[in-house]
């Protein structure tokens, strides 16, 4: 029996020999699919009735062999999901992750170090809060830069709202929205990421406290707009608290007029954020920098490390000035945590407590490729943007947004099928990856350069793939 037993633990931790034998394997078979992953359709053909029946052997009654399990999932993985490390992923910004990243994966996996306090992984904490100095330097935030990495901007964005509340009326951190003489509200662009809703709700102060500022004509916050719904909410009694201002929209890669919304957020005593979750990327190109003029009049800043700056998924960063205000909102009285220094411990300045070490992921990145390297990375996705708005053009589409970043909203020209046909004709290609969307009230296709490693011949396949599909019949 205790044989039995010990054969069952050696399946979760085996000896080092088998582990060896283990990780050797997983790293070729990992190798093999990237290499089919490359070379095959960017939405695999999945067949659920073989997967669900597959899934369903797995009852967990009985050990399987570790190898079958790594085959299964990564069998499952190649053909079940749409590929966002491949090259011809034209879509939602979810690149595909530096290499020095996923070797920071597989670090952490090892060691496993909990990022809530600082006595028990000292290293680790240093070197986030190194990151996070380096970046807020870079964003011109200056050197007393505080913050913390996140799951991603919406916690990040989340942060800002409640450092935002907690500025503005100190007794929020105990009576929450009642402090208020009136009803807090904050402003954001009609075509920002609406994860702010959900936001709005979580922090206690409602949906309908977010401010769906008008753009103007080109996706941009409309700076008029933004001041006459200001004077409208003071005139009702209520409460500005926080003015946001995004660089780099989801939809089209616009960023809001960040110095003008500054200015605003100023003259209101309002604190002012810039959601640059993917635009903040740009920080790493001389070139591109100064398209985020007056980032570095931000109170605070979320940047997503796995968007332009390509880490694994679940990684965003959270930037601010104003430090202080990090504590009043996140500190917390307890006896069972080793320390209790919010100068030092995450767990007393964040919304998380238990947490994975993300900021290696960046890192590594940085490390391996410095500041120069990151700006050819971005630089070479704006370049590739710039190519295929010339190559549709030529061909009679339309670029309806003017962004200088790698995003390009495409409209067909007279006579071809509607845009979400021709996006989902493509799709089921197999040959690249677009979207349709909306902008300024027009459905748009929109293609976004994601990969570090897409090349022309990447962007010219996908423009023959919606030559081939926007006629009317589609030519499938």
């Amino acid at each position: 029996l205790a044989s039995d037993t010990d054969a069952l633990m050696r399946r979760l931790f085996p000896d080092a020999a088998e582990r060896k034998r283990i990780d050797d394997l997983l790293t070729v078979q990992l190798a093999e699919a990237a290499a089919r992953l490359r070379i095959g359709p960017v939405k695999p053909l999945f067949d659920a009735k073989r997967s669900a029946a597959e899934l369903a052997a797995f009852d967990f009654s009985s050990p399987r062999k570790i190898d079958e399990c790594l085959a299964f999932a990564i069998r499952e993985l190649e053909g079940g999901i749409v590929h966002k490390t491949h090259p011809r992923y034209f879509g939602l910004f979810n690149p595909a992750p530096t290499f020095p990243s996923e070797c920071a994966d597989r670090i952490v996996g090892a060691f496993n170090p909990q990022l809530a306090a600082a006595t028990t992984s000292p290293a680790a904490v240093a070197i986030e809060a190194h990151v996070i100095a380096a970046v807020g330097k870079r964003a011109g935030l200056g050197e007393g830069v505080h913050g913390h990495f996140t799951s991603g901007g919406s916690e990040a964005n989340f942060t800002a709202l409640i450092c935002a509340l907690t500025r503005k009326e100190p007794r929020f951190a105990a009576e929450g929205a009642r402090a208020f003489a009136g009803a807090p509200v904050f402003y954001v662009s009609a075509d920002c990421h609406l994860a702010w809703i959900k936001i709005a709700h979580a922090a206690g102060i409602g949906r309908n406290a977010v401010r769906i500022v008008a753009t103007d004509g080109r996706g941009e916050m409309d700076i008029a707009a933004l001041r006459k719904a200001i004077a409208d909410d003071r005139s009702s009694g209520n409460v500005p608290v926080m003015v946001v201002a995004t660089a780099g929209t989801t939809n089209a890669g616009m960023i809001d007029p960040l110095e003008a919304c500054a200015e605003v957020a100023r003259a209101q005593n309002a604190w002012y954020h810039i959601d640059a979750a993917w635009g903040g990327g740009a920080i790493a190109s001389d070139r591109l920098r100064p398209l985020l003029t007056g980032i570095e009049q931000a109170d605070s800043v979320t940047i997503d490390a796995h968007k332009w700056f390509a880490t694994t998924m679940g990684c965003g960063m959270f930037l601010t000035r104003q430090g202080g205000v990090l504590p009043e909102a996140f500190q917390v009285n307890n006896s069972f945590m080793p320390s209790q220094l919010p100068s030092r411990d995450p767990y007393m300045t964040s919304m998380q407590w238990s947490r994975r070490f993300l900021g290696l992921r960046l890192f590594l990145s940085l490390a391996a490729a410095g500041w120069p390297g990151f700006g050819e990375h971005v630089e070479r996705a704006v370049k590739n943007a710039a190519a295929l708005s010339g190559e549709m053009t030529s061909r009679g589409w339309t670029v309806a947004n003017a962004s200088h970043l790698a995003v390009v909203c495409l409209e067909p020209p007279p006579g071809s099928a509607d845009v979400a046909i021709i996006a989902d004709r493509v799709v089921r290609s197999g040959r690249a990856w677009v979207s349709s969307g909306r902008f300024e009230g027009r459905t748009v296709l929109r293609a976004c350069i994601t990969h570090g490693e897409t090349s022309p011949e990447d962007v010219m396949a996908l423009v023959r793939a919606l030559e081939q599909y926007d006629g009317a019949a589609g030519r499938d």
